[in-house]
């Protein structure tokens, strides 16, 4: 993610900047990837701290794709909601660095169920996932414990809720992109027969989980070539959005890119990984000194590898 310049006074501002200190109220404009000041802003400002300008319904390009909102009565809900639709909008304005739901994208948009497991009339069993363009997110896991108690319990190294809205917008890419056969043909060569029975692999991957290998850069992903695909998705993005977060920050390795390098123009996937790669091994480093979990703990064989290009062509053709 690029740091931003306030108009005002051109000093950093920063993606969750609601004012710059100077004073002046700034705002994300996703068309421009850009700080403004003025309006209109977002209708959801007040209550979730939504920093984007508004579109003419008087909500922003991100929050115009929530459909559902967690039960409000319940007021734990709103912080959560707050959380997870800040990392909605943190995926939707990377991706749109790509040319996806700009407004040259003239594609269908994906449709989010925010929920959560607490409501007025008691506890309710909430399944992240997508469906035919609907993707339901469970915003409990904004809460820290939640989160925690999930990663032990699922045996996961990396799970939060950038990753989740990730992992399941890139199902959605997927039927996007399914519309090529051209696509598909290549997909099937990759990861598998996406048509092979989704509840059965499921069934059989929870049975007698299979560790990450060659080929998967998770246990889930050898579930299923749909999830394998949503998986590999989800890691490319996070180390594309590390290498060009490092950069903006000014962090750079030798013989690595300068402050100016933009990892979403760079077509070279092997040059993008490598440099994210030499990135999260300097910043493991220095997170071990502080006793801080590693900042990208996988290990990325050249099958993985394989597939990320086969990713980050497609995610790329708008770019």
């Amino acid at each position: 993610m690029q740091i931003f310049t306030c108009p005002a006074c051109s000093a950093p501002v920063y993606f969750h900047n609601l004012a710059c200190g100077c004073g002046a109220a700034v705002a994300f404009d996703p068309a421009s990837q850009t700080m403004t000041t003025g309006g209109p802003f977002c209708q959801n400002r007040d209550d979730i701290g939504c920093n984007w300008l508004a579109g003419p319904d008087g909500l922003c390009r991100s929050c115009q794709m929530t459909e559902t909102v967690p039960d409000l009565r319940e007021p734990d809900n709103l912080p959560l909601w707050s959380h997870a639709e800040f990392a909605k909008r943190w995926v939707i304005a990377s991706l749109g660095r790509w040319g996806w739901f700009t407004d040259a994208d003239v594609g269908d948009r994906p449709v989010f169920r925010m929920l959560s497991e607490k409501t007025l009339t008691g506890d309710e069993n909430i399944t992240m996932g997508h469906a035919d363009g609907t993707i339901t997110i469970n915003v409990s896991e904004s809460s820290d414990p939640v989160l925690v108690k999930r990663q032990e319990e699922l045996g996961e190294l990396y799970r939060t809720m950038t990753g989740h809205i990730r992992h399941e917008i890139a199902h959605f890419l997927f039927l996007r992109l399914a519309a090529d056969p051209g696509f598909v043909s290549g997909f099937r060569a990759l990861f598998g027969d996406e048509s092979a029975d989704y509840g059965e692999a499921l069934k059989a991957h929870y049975a007698n989980p299979k560790p990450a290998d060659h080929d998967h850069i998770t246990s889930y992903a050898t579930s299923h070539p749909h999830e394998d695909w949503a998986e590999t998705v989800a890691h490319l993005l996070h180390l594309v959005d590390l290498a060009d977060s490092a950069a903006a920050s000014g962090l750079t390795l030798a013989g690595g890119p300068g402050p100016r390098y933009d990892a979403y123009a760079d077509s070279e996937t092997e040059q993008v990984v490598t440099r994210a790669v030499d990135i999260s091994i300097a910043v493991n480093h220095v997170n071990r000194a502080l006793d801080l979990p590693d900042v990208y703990p996988f290990v990325l064989p050249d099958g993985v590898r394989g597939k990320f290009a086969f990713v980050h062509r497609h995610l790329r053709l708008n770019a």
